[in-house]
């Protein structure tokens, strides 16, 4: 008999040394055990799903009740929970567009490193014989990364929710995700355009008329250098803009957004919409070299509460912060005609 079918799933396994569920599981019940067989490209916690015939998603998904028939399958709740508001910000997460790496952390404290060149250092000189070779310096900076913790508290009871179908409250589950992303999307531009208290806001471009002209995507695009204008992210009025230029509508240019909906700038940069974003402003920046994202953790459940309360009150909460790498990376672009 394999090994997932006589684990014994409490509560206890979701914190040992900060674990989670899956990574316990995993150490249990290696997934490389099951290559070869019908179990392979299950993770752990799906071949628990699997023992205790738990159907999540599609036309035959089960009923909440489901996880609560056994104490073990009880305790896988607060797992799927997790991976429903995980896949929610994923699917709505534009920060892969902007960020240049990302750094998990297991404690509150991170200090980000960087590196600020001058002009000349930006270029390689030729170095002749003997002479000293040019440095780039590499700092610690100052201030630590400002870390925060954003989430929604789940709020039910298991009699409304006991007869739904797990496939339905996934859709609930993810959207409480999306609200994540898009709030940490927030905290990543105002870190762009601020700084991350490290004395390094991005360098701002005023339009030189009262409405976004090509001209003005040409010069955000030449004040990176020797970055590359690779990302474009702004406002509602700003992306109206952008899309109503005479250079936006070329046919192939409008068979792209008419077909794809893809949204597609004149300079070739992925143009990203955040309604949040004040309007008249515009970011430009190169995505590899501008921003890191720094994860405590992963998206955390109160897993006590879903199991032994069954549902009542249980906070969903995932901690995040922002650092800049490079401060020329990312320029702004106010328009003063736009009607801030």
């Amino acid at each position: 008999m394999a090994i997932f079918e006589n684990l014994t799933i409490e509560k206890g396994m979701y914190n040992p040394n900060g674990y989670g569920l899956t990574k316990t599981l995993e150490k249990l019940d290696p997934s490389e055990n099951y290559k070869g067989t019908s179990l392979e490209g299950l993770d752990a916690f799906q071949r628990q799903l699997k023992r205790f015939d738990i159907k999540v998603s599609g036309a035959g998904s089960d009923c909440v009740e489901k996880f609560f028939q056994t104490s073990s399958s009880a305790a896988l709740f607060p797992e799927y929970v997790s991976r429903a508001v995980r896949q929610g910000m994923e699917q709505a997460d534009v920060l892969k567009d902007i960020i240049a790496t990302t750094t998990r952390i297991d404690g509150m404290d991170y200090r980000s490193i960087a590196s600020v060149p001058t002009d000349s250092e930006k270029e390689l000189q030729i170095v002749q014989e003997g002479a000293v070779i040019p440095e780039t310096a590499v700092r610690t900076q100052e201030n630590l990364v400002q870390l925060k913790k954003r989430g929604r508290m789940l709020v039910s009871s298991y009699e409304a929710l006991r007869f739904q179908r797990l496939d339905l409250f996934t859709v609930t589950l993810k959207q409480i995700g999306s609200y994540i992303a898009r709030s940490q999307m927030k905290d990543a531009i105002s870190v762009i355009i601020s700084g991350d208290g490290n004395s390094n806001p991005a360098p701002t471009i005023a339009s030189g008329s009262n409405t976004l002209t090509y001209a003005d995507l040409v010069s955000l695009w030449s004040s990176l250098n020797p970055y590359q204008l690779n990302t474009v992210i702004a406002s509602t009025d700003m992306v109206s803009a952008m899309l109503g230029m005479s250079q936006m509508q070329d046919s192939t240019a409008g068979n792209s957004f008419h077909s794809t909906g893809k949204m597609v700038t004149p300079l070739g940069a992925n143009l990203i919409h955040v309604p949040s974003m004040d309007s008249g402003k515009i970011i430009g920046l190169d995505k590899n070299y501008a921003l890191e994202m720094v994860i405590a953790g992963d998206v955390t459940t109160e897993y006590d509460k879903l199991i032994d309360r069954q549902l009542e009150r249980a906070a969903i909460t995932c901690i995040a912060g922002f650092a800049k790498i490079f401060k020329d990376a990312a320029k702004v672009m106010t328009v003063s005609g736009s009607g801030e």
